[in-house]
């Protein structure tokens, strides 16, 4: 009888080595070999690419920079994800101690008084002396679930993802957060440029509108004339409070995310585009996988859903339990103490079998299942879409670059233009309205070319962001 316990034990332990469930492997996905651009696909296979570029790296302007540090310490969507992890890391620690037995300590002291004519009462008076017993007990209660079937292991892998996948979510939720900060910024570098150039075209057609008027006076051109550079005039001016107003919403939007009451934003004075150092290397589909959070938080989002299935597969097993009590116990108060002999012991091991629970254990296992095939699907979708982003930023990178050489040429053409319809007009060889329209042209060919170099700037952030960067 002495061999017989440890064997048992022994014998629990090795059951306690089979798992319920399917191990985690990565889903076929419909991953392109290359990306897609503009010119076709790339042949690229660099491991390093733009992602791996530390945000303050790319973006050197100073004042940029200090928004994006700013936003990453009081932006208050990154401190909710900051507190998902705190959360996340509470439940993995909590995950962590279910191999641990749960063990309570109780004290308690009972008084029961038998009726005199009961057998119970008869039976105390002769033993004890009195009919009145009282009882004093001490003691320690453990219980330890063995992990048969992998339940609890199960239940810890889905845990330790759970964390990780909120890591990854505070990774992505910091990738949007420097993108979004970088797209603010030069939006507002947008606005600044294109409202300089309305001034500066406001007072082109002052000019223009005195040397008509001028020449109105002294009657060599109508009244329409005038009219005419009056209100291309207003056209050029009312652009000015409208970009003004965009300004203003535009910094307190900056300050919103940087987690600051709406106020003033300093910037650069130049709407030069960014243009980071080197060739944008893009490496290949497949290392989106490991580069952009969002995707990573997809595929652990699979990983917990696919251990909660193997959990709820193994509640529909028996579970077995070891209990175990020791304490002091005595039915006199000055021998509670004693020991050896007040001393108690039990020790019991159960097994529990599931037969008829309306049907829950089943259900929980059914929608387990359900949940890790939207979970498979999702991740599916967030690689599709990590790729498609891609090949879109290429493509708007390598167009808008087209677009800027064009337009930076047009405006130079334009800005001649101008100034021959000018000197030809004050030498009566050209009529007003070919200065009208060839300033309306020019100025329409500035901002067109300010709007380019937005969009040139705003296409690297986000293959920047496609690409996974940001979180470094």
């Amino acid at each position: 009888m002495t061999f017989r316990l440890p064997l048992f034990l022994l014998l629990l332990l090795l059951a306690s080595a089979c798992r319920v469930g399917q191990h985690y492997t990565q889903p076929a996905l419909p991953v392109p070999a290359q990306y897609r651009a503009a010119s076709g696909p790339l042949t690229t296979t660099d491991t390093t690419t733009l992602a791996d570029v530390a945000w303050r790296s790319l973006f050197q302007d100073p004042a940029l920079q200090q928004l994006i540090d700013s936003a990453l310490v009081h932006n208050l969507d990154l401190q909710v994800a900051m507190r998902n992890l705190e959360s996340a890391d509470q439940l993995l620690r909590q995950a962590r101690a279910a191999y641990v037995p749960t063990v309570a300590a109780q004290v308690g002291a009972t008084s029961n008084t038998a009726s005199r004519n009961s057998l119970g009462g008869i039976s105390a008076e002769q033993f004890v002396g009195t009919r009145t017993v009282k009882d004093y007990n001490a003691g320690l209660t453990a219980a330890w679930e063995l992990d048969v079937w992998g339940r609890l292991r199960r239940l810890q892998e889905a845990a330790r993802a759970d964390y990780l996948q909120t890591t990854e979510a505070r990774k992505a939720v910091q990738t949007q957060l420097v993108a979004q900060v970088a797209q603010g910024y030069y939006e507002l570098l947008r606005l600044d440029a294109q409202l300089a150039i309305a001034h500066r075209n406001t007072a082109l057609n002052d000019s223009t509108l005195r040397l008509l008027r001028l020449q109105w006076t002294a009657g060599l051109v109508t009244t329409l004339a005038v009219d005419q550079a009056t209100a291309q005039r207003q056209t050029a001016a009312l652009l000015v409070p409208q970009l003004e107003q965009g300004i203003v919403e535009q910094e307190n939007a900056l300050r919103v995310l940087t987690g600051q009451a709406p106020a003033a934003v300093a910037r650069a004075a130049t709407d030069a585009p960014l243009a980071p150092a080197g060739p944008l290397a893009v490496g290949v589909p497949v290392a989106l996988l490991s580069r952009r959070p969002d995707v990573g938080a997809r595929e652990l989002a699979l990983v917990v859903a696919n251990a909660r299935t193997g959990a709820a597969q193994a509640s529909l097993y028996p579970a077995l339990t070891l209990t175990g009590t020791t304490g002091l116990n005595s039915f006199v108060l000055s021998n509670w103490l004693a020991v050896p002999g007040g001393v108690f012991t039990g020790f019991g091991v159960g097994l529990a079998q599931p037969l008829l629970q309306r049907r829950q254990l089943r259900t929980q296992l059914e929608l387990a299942r359900l949940d890790q095939e939207r979970a498979a699907l999702a991740f599916r979708q967030v690689v599709l879409t990590a790729a498609g982003e891609v090949s879109s930023a290429l493509v708007r990178v390598e167009k808008t670059q087209q677009q800027a050489i064009l337009a930076a040429a047009r405006v130079d053409t334009l800005h001649q233009a101008t100034r021959h319809a000018t000197l030809l007009f004050r030498s009566n060889l050209a009529s007003y309205l070919e200065v009208l329209t060839a300033q309306g042209s020019a100025l329409q060919s500035q901002l067109s070319l300010v709007d380019i170099r937005r969009q040139q700037s705003g296409a690297v952030v986000e293959l920047y962001r496609a690409l996974g960067g940001g979180w470094r």
